[in-house]
């Protein structure tokens, strides 16, 4: 299918330090550029970030310190990436919430304004969300090929969900599961243990607050903390759980939290 284009429309992707918008540094950008008569134009970049690629980040992405160490700065490619955008629509997956605002950043650290009043943004994956429904309802026609009447009802709903899951563990048995990065996470099996594990890879409290890295350590997942060992910052700064303790943080977090602390007295 041709799209009907007005403007050029550039789709994008970034691989930075890590997801931290008004900290963390991009260490590739690659962009596509189709233009309303088809050709494509195609600009991809190794950035050299000015500091260190934290392993986590390059676990995912695969680029590492040594991979950009003589690459460009994003100021010395700025103007030339400036004017490949120029005049395009913007598209990508998840561009709305990271790849805009970072590259958005970039750009203004490097002395540029990024402009996006006069531009389309067209995010794949907003796309996907809005025309693929992800409500019990919809998983109930996917899996179990059924309507879901009487939907909300807390009865209705709940039946629904057993035989969505039923179908659900028959239809990935032996399956291999993945992150959205690709990284394989193990094979589906019939053992509500390894499902467990399965789903919930990563996770240390119930509201996301911290997880564990690539090397199992917790660690922060929001704030000025993010990204570094939970035990780590509260060695180095204890009244950081104080204030966590005050805070407006679920029982579960603080629970967690106090678990970490306790058995870093134990250590």
């Amino acid at each position: 299918m041709n799209l009907n284009l007005k403007n050029p429309i550039a789709f994008f992707d970034l691989e930075a330090t890590g997801t931290n918008i008004a900290t963390d540094r991009i260490v590739e950008v690659s962009v596509v550029k189709l233009h309303p008569g088809g050709e494509k134009e195609i600009y991809t970049k190794r950035v050299n970030p000015g500091v260190s690629i934290p392993l986590e980040s390059s676990l995912i992405h695969g680029i590492y310190d040594a991979d950009v160490k003589d690459s460009p700065s994003f100021k010395d490619i700025s103007r030339e990436l400036m004017s490949f955008f120029d005049s395009a629509d913007l598209s990508g997956f998840n561009v709305l919430k990271y790849d805009i605002p970072l590259l958005t950043e970039e750009f203004h650290r490097a002395g540029l304004e990024f402009h996006l009043d006069k531009r389309n943004l067209l995010d794949a994956q907003k796309i996907f969300h809005l025309m693929e429904k992800r409500n019990l309802s919809s998983a109930y026609k996917f899996y179990c090929d059924k309507t879901l009447e009487n939907a909300h009802s807390a009865e209705a709903d709940t039946l629904a969900t057993l035989e969505v899951f039923e179908a659900q563990v028959l239809k990935y048995l032996g399956s291999e599961a993945e992150d959205l990065k690709g990284n394989k996470l193990g094979v589906f099996e019939n053992d509500m243990k390894k499902i467990h594990d399965l789903v919930n890879t990563n996770m240390v409290d119930l509201a996301g607050r911290f997880v564990l890295d690539s090397q199992g350590i917790e660690v922060f997942n929001f704030g000025k903390h993010k990204g570094k060992p939970v035990s780590t910052v509260l060695s180095e700064e204890p009244g950081y759980y104080d204030w966590m303790m005050r805070g407006d943080f679920p029982v579960d977090t603080k629970r967690k939290l106090t678990q970490i602390k306790l058995r870093g007295f134990q250590q």
